[in-house]
Order: structure tokens, then sequence, then C-alpha cells
């Protein structure tokens, strides 16, 4: 909006699960709940049902199937999820350099956990750092402070001589590499399939858990108690099928340790979510996935078993506490998404928003 133009949202907003309220201004991009007292003052009203900016807490930008892209290629990417409301991304690991975007008005904001830190030869080739143990603290060190406050570590991953997924660090040094980040202001969190790195980490005192298909009665409790996060992206894990398929005749034991992830997915985060464990919503967009799929993703953790509520808190107010960015509070960047209808009585409303406003401007 101008310095002189407000912008009037009329409706319901949702400003958290408990807080409904009638309007909403944008003043000098600025959210307000006062009506603004100036006379002669250019208001735009939208109506309908407003809620906070979306957030994709596992993406990717600058980053596609085969490693990093051209800046113009980032810019799509970060446009597609704009489009479909993600104004808030926590980018879970790029090898590009995306700070051009915080420049960028009309781009989401990003939340950034470095590049990838994986073991030498057990990770995508050309995304991440790859290194052997000993060298993981300074690692860690150098991209807690690339970062925005997180660190992205690859904790398990096929082994080509076990012929299936297995840890990828040692105890001792994710210890000393999440102590190494904590004493620098930064989260730990890991890619995360299998069952075996999952106690290791936790205990170690990591921060969150991506994918976290390897959960089992054994550790979901022990998450629970630590108050480890999980990101389930669950549209990446509907994709297990095809990768085992495509791995089956080399490797028939990870190809079968795939399929029995993913068939028990929904089982998985439905027993994390009833043990405590907080779950929120990242679509692992920007690698072989396109981005904008994040209210694919709400409705999968809807039918995993998450009331519809919380469902949409994993992408919305909870989302933005986790990640500690406020949502529509007095004197926040107005940064929200207007629906045609109530998205907490029927989550398809997600993918088609009304409006989207990013910095209180109407850019959707």
């Amino acid at each position: 909006m101008s310095d002189r133009g407000v912008l009037h949202v009329k409706g319901r907003v949702l400003a958290g699960p408990d807080d409904v309220r009638d309007e909403l201004w944008v003043i000098d991009g600025k959210v307000s709940y006062d009506r603004p007292a100036a006379a002669g003052l250019d208001v735009t009203t939208v109506q309908g049902w407003a809620l906070p900016g979306l957030v994709d807490a596992h993406c990717h930008v600058g980053l596609d199937a085969h490693g990093p892209v051209p800046a113009e290629t980032a810019e799509k990417q970060a446009l597609t999820d704009r489009e479909i409301g993600a104004l808030l991304l926590r980018d879970a690991g790029s090898p590009s350099d995306t700070r051009w975007i915080d420049d960028r008005e009309d781009l989401p904001k990003i939340i950034r956990a470095g590049r990838h830190i994986a073991r030498t030869r057990r990770y995508i080739r050309n995304y991440a750092h790859e290194i052997e143990p000993d060298d993981l603290v300074a690692y860690v060190a150098q991209e807690a402070r690339r970062g925005d406050g997180w660190v992205k570590l690859v904790g398990d991953w096929i082994d080509r001589e076990a012929g299936d997924l297995t840890a990828c660090w040692p105890r001792g040094a994710v210890e000393a590499a999440i102590a190494q980040a904590h004493r620098l202001g930064a989260r730990v969190t890991a890619h995360c399939f299998a069952e075996d790195s999952l106690r290791d980490l936790v205990e170690a005192g990591i921060d969150c858990v991506e994918h976290a298909t390897g959960l089992t009665e054994d550790t979901i409790p022990l998450f629970a108690e630590r108050g480890v996060a999980i990101v389930p992206t669950l549209v990446n894990i509907a994709t297990f099928p095809q990768l085992a398929a495509g791995g089956e005749q080399k490797f028939p034991r990870w190809s079968a340790h795939m399929r029995r992830l993913h068939e028990r997915r929904y089982d998985t985060v439905r027993a994390a979510h009833d043990a405590g464990i907080r779950v929120f919503a990242g679509t692992d967009a920007g690698g072989s996935l396109a981005h904008g799929l994040v209210a694919d993703e709400v409705a999968e953790l809807a039918k995993a078993g998450i009331p519809a509520v919380e469902a949409l808190s994993a992408a919305t107010w909870g989302a933005r506490e986790w990640l500690g960015r406020p949502g529509l509070v007095e004197g926040a960047d107005a940064d929200l998404v207007v629906y045609e209808s109530d998205p907490r009585h029927d989550l398809r409303v997600l993918a088609a928003p009304r409006r989207v406003v990013l910095r209180g401007r109407v850019v959707g």
C-alpha cells in the first residue's frame, strides 16, 4: 500500500486458534486492529477469512534435482510459493546464496539452514558439504554462522555396503556438533528416513527431525520427552514407492525398507501427534518436488489423523511461533492470506487463496 493507502480486511481474521477478530487494518504495511483516525485515506477493502501467511517449514529455494540453480529459477520458486500464500519459508538446506531475496519486498521471507552437511558419498550429488566425522563440528559452526538460526545435518542415507539406510554419524560427533551449534545460537535439524539414527540424535540434543518416517513406539516417547519437533514432509514421502522401484535390482533391502516406511507413514505421524510431539508442515519442495505444495501438505497431515485446526496451526500460528516469527499481531508486518470460506471447516480452501498480502501489499 502507499503511504496514504490503507487496506481494510473485513470478515473474519483468524489471528490464532482462539483469537478470531472481525477485521484488521493494514497501515504503512503493518497490522493494526484500531481503525485509522485520519480522514481522507484511500481505503481498499478485502473481504473473507484471513490467516497469517502460510509457512512451508521445509523447502529448498535455489535448488533442484541436480543441485544449485540460477537466480531466475530461484525467483520462480519463491514466486510459486507466494502464489499459494506461503510467505514464510524455512529453507532446510541449499548450496545457493539466496541472500538477495531478502532485498526483494515482493518475495517470501526465508529462514535459512545453510547448506546440508552430509557424510562423504552419502547424499545427493551437488547438494551438501560431504565430510567425515572429525570435521563435523567445524562445518556445523560454519553453517550456523551462514544460516538464520538453523543448521541441517543428513542423519541417515543409503549405505552401499549395507545395501540399506544406516546412520551417518557416530554418537560422539553429533553430540559435539549439536553442542557447538547451540553455543552459536543455532538450532539443529536432520534429514532422517530410517530408525537407526534417531535415538542418538535426540539424546545428543537435536531440536527437530525432518521426515521422521523411522519413528517407532520406542523413540516416539523420547521425542515427546525431549521436545523434539518433526516436519514429516508427507507429500515427499508419497514418492517412496517410485524411489523403491528404481532401486529394486541394485538395493533390494533398501527398496523393501522404503516401502515399509511409506506404508506406515500416516500411522507414524498420528502416533507422534497423539504422543504430544509438535508436528509442522513442510513440503521438501525444490529437490525433485515443485514449490507451492503447502496446501497439499496440510491436507496430508489431516489425512494422517491430525485434527483440522491443528493441521492448520502446523502451517500458520503454531509454525510461526516455533520459528520465532510473528503472525497477525499488532504492529507486525502484514503478511496474510484471505480465503473465500473458513479453512478450519474445509482445508481444501487453502489451495485457492482469494488474496495474498505480503508486507502490506496485495501481491496476489
